[in-house]
C-alpha cells in the first residue's frame, strides 16, 4: 500500500477563509499604523477629535473594516472581533494621552496670553452720575419730605376720567383735543382715538394721581405725585413732548391761600436760594379756584431786568391754585369740611432756571461735555 496525502475536497475552502480572517487582520494593523501617525500630527485638541471621528465614528475606517467581517463563518468571527477590539482599544489609549497633552498645552497658552501684568498701572472705571433732571426730581422731592409731603407714584397711560373729568376739566375744554393729548387708539377700530373719542390716553399731568388718592384716602392728605407726562408739543427750548412733573395736593381742615403762599415760598427758597423772591398772579386752571402763576426772582440779573427773564425781573416757575370744590365732588370729600390747595411744576423747567440753561433739548440730548458740569 501506497501512503501520501490526499486533497481533502473542502480544503480551498478553508484556505480561502483562511485567507480573508488574515486580509482583516492585516487591515487593522494598518489603520492601527495610520491613526497612531495621524494622532501624533494633530496640533490641537479640535484636531484630534477629527482624528477620532476619521477612524473610530460611525462612519470612520474601524467601522468600514467590521463590516467586512460579516463574509467569515462564525467560527471566525471571534478571533477577528478580539483583533479589532484590541485595535480600537488601542487606538483610544492613544487618542486620551495625546489629548490630554494637547489640553495641558492648550491650558498654557490661553494663561500666557490672558497673564496680567500687575506692574503696569490700572484703568480706572469712569464713574457714572445720576442725571440733572433726576437730581433735581430728587431735591424738589426732599424738600417736601422735609415739610411732611409723601411721594406716591401713578399710572403713566391714564384714563379720561382721571385725567381730565375728575379735575374739573369739561368737555369742550382745548386740554381734551387731539391738538393736546397723546390718545391711545383700541384694537377694535381705531377712528375713535382719530376722532378723540378714546378714553384711554397718556396722561398730560399728574394731576390724575391726586384724584386716585382723594378717592382712597380720608383727609387730611398732604402728597406730591412726581412722574413723566406727555403732550402733542413740537420740542423748542421752552417745550418738550415728554417731560417730568411734580404736583402736589393739601387736603384738610382750615386751609386757606395764605397756606398755599406760605408752602410754595419756603420751596422755591430752598430750591433757588434764601435770597430769591417770589409773587403771584392770577391766573385760570379748571381744577382750582383761585388759580395763580408764581414767578420767583431772576437770579442773573437779580430783579433788574435782563435778556433771560425778558426784560421783566421774573421767571415763571409753577401754577398753582385753592382746590375747585367741584373736584372734591367728584372724589367724594365734603367741601364744605375740606378745603385744600394743589400745585404743578416742570423738573426740566426748574432745572433750567436754577442753572441758567437757555434751552430744554440739550437735557435729553446725551451730550457728556454738557451733563458733566452739573
Amino acid at each position: 500500500m501506497k501512503w501520501g496525502w490526499k486533497r481533502h475536497p473542502r480544503l480551498g475552502v478553508v484556505n480561502a477563509r483562511r485567507d480573508l480572517v488574515m486580509e482583516i487582520v492585516s487591515q487593522l494593523e494598518r489603520l492601527r499604523t495610520d491613526a497612531y501617525a495621524a494622532i501624533e500630527g494633530a496640533s490641537t485638541t479640535a484636531a484630534l477629535e477629527e482624528v477620532r471621528v476619521a477612524f473610530l465614528g460611525k462612519k470612520g475606517s474601524l467601522t468600514t473594516i467590521l463590516r467586512g467581517m460579516g463574509q467569515l463563518p462564525t467560527e471566525e468571527r471571534p478571533a477577528a472581533g478580539r483583533a479589532s477590539n484590541t485595535v480600537r482599544d488601542a487606538i483610544e489609549e492613544a487618542l486620551s494621552t495625546r489629548g490630554d497633552e494637547l489640553a495641558r498645552a492648550e491650558l498654557a497658552h490661553r494663561m500666557a496670553a490672558d497673564a496680567v501684568d500687575v506692574t503696569l498701572p490700572g484703568r480706572s472705571m469712569p464713574i457714572g452720575s445720576r442725571h440733572l433732571i433726576n437730581s433735581i426730581r430728587d431735591e424738589i422731592s426732599e424738600i417736601f419730605a422735609g415739610i411732611g409731603y409723601r411721594a406716591v407714584d401713578g399710572r403713566e397711560v391714564e384714563t379720561d376720567y382721571y385725567n381730565f373729568t375728575a379735575l374739573n376739566t369739561p368737555p369742550d375744554h382745548p386740554a381734551r383735543g387731539m391738538q393736546d393729548t397723546f390718545y391711545v387708539v383700541d384694537r377694535s377700530g381705531g377712528q375713535a382715538a382719530v376722532r378723540g373719542e378714546s378714553n384711554v390716553l397718556l396722561r398730560t399731568q399728574t394731576s390724575g394721581v391726586q384724584a386716585h388718592i382723594m378717592e382712597e384716602q380720608e383727609p387730611p392728605i398732604y402728597i406730591i405725585a412726581p412722574g413723566k407726562v406727555y403732550r402733542r408739543d413740537v420740542a423748542d427750548p421752552s417745550h418738550l413732548p415728554q417731560f417730568n412733573q411734580i404736583e402736589g395736593l393739601v387736603v384738610d381742615k382750615e386751609i386757606t391761600f395764605g397756606d398755599l403762599k406760605g408752602t410754595l415760598d419756603y420751596v422755591c427758597k430752598q430750591i433757588f436760594g434764601p435770597d430769591r423772591e417770589t409773587r403771584f398772579r392770577p391766573h385760570f386752571f379748571p381744577f382750582t379756584e383761585p388759580s395763580a402763576e408764581v414767578d420767583v426772582s431772576c437770579g442773573i440779573c437779580h430783579g433788574e431786568g435782563c435778556r433771560f427773564c425778558k426784560g421783566t425781573g421774573w421767571l415763571e416757575i409753577l401754577g398753582c391754585g385753592m382746590v375747585d370744590p367741584n373736584v372734591f365732588v367728584y372724589a367724594g370729600i365734603d367741601p364744605e369740611v375740606y378745603s385744600g390747595f394743589a400745585f404743578g411744576m416742570g423738573v426740566e423747567r426748574i432745572a433750567c432756571l436754577k442753572y441758567d440753561i437757555p434751552d430744554l433739548r440739550v437735557l435729553l440730548e446725551g451730550d457728556m461735555r454738557f451733563l458733566r458740569q452739573y
